[in-house]
């Protein structure tokens, strides 16, 4: 591969980001790789800007949810929505990761995954301006499932992508930035919600909406086209089911990795706990329709505010990162739990989205620490067999929560906060087994 010059412009944009003033950090990453880190970061923090920007025009527990309801779908697609969204994306990742194996050079799985993760919304969008009951309902739910197998395509390769492009010690600070940088677009997304009523727009301002989003995904894929990746380690054509099945024995062979899946599942549960913060403050405010701009704009904050200080935490110890966010999901659920009895039902309206706006900030974290963590643990193809088989995991452990929180809908918000608060604290205390990956 010819080296190409990178602009100034970009070398000083970069070294600002990253606080890097002397010799440029390149570790665990090829001579020419080191070259192109500071236009690579770039790309990879701007790509991710556009999507999670995305993410947030269609995020499932808010506007998807809001859309259905406008388009009289019946109440079961609703319900649906979270759970095929997530798990569609995770649960075959062992069969795209074979796939993926194949490829010495992975951004353009990213770019397809992308690129399809647009086309289904502009779908949906479409659906909003000419269908309504179930067939509305059906067709959106059929679009998400495309969304979300698109979706599994750039998990699997964005991090291998990102671990033979950006050195360690700065991995972390890609997604960081890239968080907060999209949590101010996405406070705007909520602030012009807010003010835009969605709950008496028509038709025409979903459309708009999706439509909108889908752009975004696919400026998006012509940014991330541009990382300059060099040729990878491949698995030759092996049967990509075989090889599925074979992954999976890392689940019983490697002890750490084990640790790390478990953690995972565990602290799900800040994800999960996320719409019942929704239902009490709905209830404390009266059911006012402005609590969907505010839950988007705690959100946005949240994203802005924590995401980088997360990120350069990451870069130091993942496994910090981690063990803290989970604490904070913890404490936050106890506190929530013990507040609204104490009060019983008396809380202020503004508690609520306070509480979600911290959520929001130790989800970030959850996130960001785990990320960070998986691909600094691995290497080469591992670290692809380690994403697909961890992501498969939790898609269907996800599906089995669902069940089970399902099961006990009947049980108060506050008492579901609480469970899930433990469950947060356990996945602490068991993290405190993982290794230090940054060493």
């Amino acid at each position: 591969m010819v080296a190409r010059d990178v602009s100034p412009a970009v070398e000083s944009i970069y070294e600002r980001l990253t606080n890097e003033e002397d010799a440029r950090v390149c570790t665990d990453i090829s001579d020419v790789a080191c070259h192109y880190v500071p236009a690579n970061f770039m790309r990879i923090v701007g790509s991710s800007i556009l999507t999670k920007t995305g993410d947030a025009l269609i995020n499932p527990k808010t506007v998807l949810a809001w859309l259905v309801n406008f388009m009289g779908a019946p109440a079961y697609v609703m319900a649906l929505l979270v759970p095929v969204r997530e798990s569609g994306s995770l649960i075959p990742q062992l069969v795209i990761a074979a796939w993926v194996r194949q490829k010495p050079i992975r951004k353009w799985t990213w770019v397809l995954g992308a690129s399809l993760q647009g086309a289904a919304v502009a779908s949906i969008g479409v659906i909003a301006f000419t269908l309504r009951g179930a067939a509305a309902g059906i067709s959106v739910l059929t679009a998400v499932v495309l969304f979300s197998l698109a979706r599994g395509l750039c998990s699997v390769s964005s991090k291998d992508v990102l671990g033979k492009t950006i050195p360690k010690t700065r991995r972390g600070r890609v997604s960081g930035i890239a968080a907060g940088l999209s949590g101010v677009f996405v406070v705007l997304v909520g602030l012009g919600i807010y003010l835009a009523r969605p709950a008496d727009a028509g038709a025409l301002f979903y459309a708009a909406l999706l439509v909108g989003a889908a752009m975004l995904w696919w400026l998006a894929a012509v940014v991330y086209g541009s990382i300059v990746e060099e040729p990878g380690e491949t698995d030759g054509g092996g049967n990509a089911a075989a090889a599925a099945v074979k992954s999976l024995g890392l689940l019983a062979t490697d002890r750490d990795f084990r640790r790390f899946v478990v953690t995972r599942a565990l602290l799900i549960s800040s994800a999960l706990t996320a719409p019942y913060y929704v239902a009490l403050a709905q209830r404390s405010s009266g059911g006012s329709t402005s609590v969907l701009g505010l839950v988007i704009l705690a959100g946005g904050l949240a994203s802005s505010l924590s995401a980088p200080t997360w990120g350069k935490l990451a870069d130091r110890s993942s496994r910090t990162v981690l063990l803290l966010a989970a604490t904070l999901t913890g404490l936050l659920g106890v506190a929530v739990f013990v507040l609204e009895r104490s009060l019983t039902g008396d809380v202020p309206a503004w508690v609520y989205p306070l509480a979600f706006l911290l959520l929001g900030v130790a989800h970030s974290g959850i996130r960001l620490g785990r990320k960070t963590y998986l691909v600094d643990m691995a290497h080469g193809n591992k670290r692809t067999d380690y994403v697909a088989v961890s992501n498969t995991a939790i898609g269907v452990i996800l599906l089995v929560a669902g069940g089970i929180t399902a099961a006990l809908s009947f049980l108060p918000a506050e008492t579901l906060i609480l469970v899930f608060a433990v469950t947060s604290l356990v996945g602490a205390l068991w993290g405190l087994g993982l290794p230090e990956v940054q060493d």
